[in-house]
């Protein structure tokens, strides 16, 4: 049985291709795209992969470059078919939950993000797979998609996120419909459920996730990650509590630079130069063509169609 994984890392610099950049490269900083390239196992994640998503996103995390994080996958099929079960067979109970941390650590990962996420899904998001998009701030999914939680079906309850972050997007209701059947749904009814944001031709699923990154990375950074934790960590709490949250995101953004470059921008009908992104923008501009993998993983035929975590 093969143990390589298949998460790979690229950078690209966030202006390239846009239309609505905020002018070089470096301005735009940089767009993170974490690939889940084991498409002979329709993507599953076995415990090589999730130990380079762990190390991918905390990377990804602490760069002052990166403005955006896509996660894409590789191959026709499947964004990701959730847990590599055929990996999982072969282990012992022990073996079972001494996999656990590596689970939680990676998707633990993805949601710290500083950034905001975009997902790009196209084929299966089952399981496991489900949970990474859910993980994400943005979930872009092609006419291909099918997502769902079947981990009932299997004698699971999904661990990675799905029965909190299903319920914050569809409501508890759908969410319970959803987990309890185990049952999938296409594009256009996650859509109308609040389950993918943008539905969009099938096969461009990655181009319209880079499409709107880009619009993301011309925008302040200051800005953009103070709206982000606004967003997440207002969830849950009372009115009043929450909009002491989006208080302290913005007394963080109107005491920045960016918001006084922003304004002035604007009166002076020209694109900002947002000082947040001056500091990183020799460096955006060096690294803009990396293409760092990571560890390309053993593509043996390792068939997982994982029905989730």
């Amino acid at each position: 049985m093969g143990t390589g994984g298949g998460a790979r890392l690229r950078l690209e610099a966030g202006g390239a291709g846009g239309s609505g950049g905020a002018g070089g490269s470096g301005q735009s900083g940089l767009i993170g795209e974490v690939v889940l390239d084991r498409p002979e196992a329709m993507n599953s994640l076995n415990t090589a992969t999730l130990g380079e998503l762990t190390e991918h996103f905390t990377a990804l995390g602490a760069d002052p470059d990166v403005r955006v994080v896509i996660v894409s996958a590789a191959g026709e099929r499947a964004f990701c078919a959730g847990a590599d079960l055929k990996e999982r067979a072969a282990m012992s109970d022990a073996q079972v939950m001494a996999q656990r941390p590596a689970f939680r650590a990676a998707f633990a990962a993805l949601l710290a993000l500083p950034q905001p996420a975009i997902a790009a899904v196209h084929g299966f998001a089952l399981g496991g797979g489900c949970e990474l998009a859910l993980s994400c701030d943005v979930i872009v999914a092609d006419a291909t998609a099918v997502l769902g939680l079947p981990e009932t079906t299997v004698g699971l309850v999904p661990g990675c996120g799905g029965t909190q972050l299903l319920a914050r997007r569809v409501g508890p209701g759908r969410a319970a419909d959803l987990i309890f059947s185990g049952r999938r749904v296409g594009a256009d009814e996650a859509a109308a459920i609040g389950l993918a944001d943008r539905v969009v031709p099938a096969g461009q699923a990655r181009e319209k996730a880079f499409e709107l990154g880009r619009q993301i990375a011309a925008n302040s950074p200051v800005a953009v990650r103070a709206a982000k934790r606004a967003l997440r960590n207002g969830a849950g709490l009372t009115l009043a509590a929450a909009l002491d949250v989006e208080d302290a995101a913005w007394r963080t953004a109107a005491s920045s630079a960016d918001r006084r470059e922003g304004i002035a921008a604007f009166a002076e009908k020209r694109r900002p130069a947002w000082p947040s992104a001056c500091g990183s923008q020799a460096r955006s501009e060096d690294r803009s063509q990396e293409r760092s993998g990571g560890r390309s993983g053993d593509r043996s035929e390792h068939g997982g169609s994982g029905a989730g975590v």
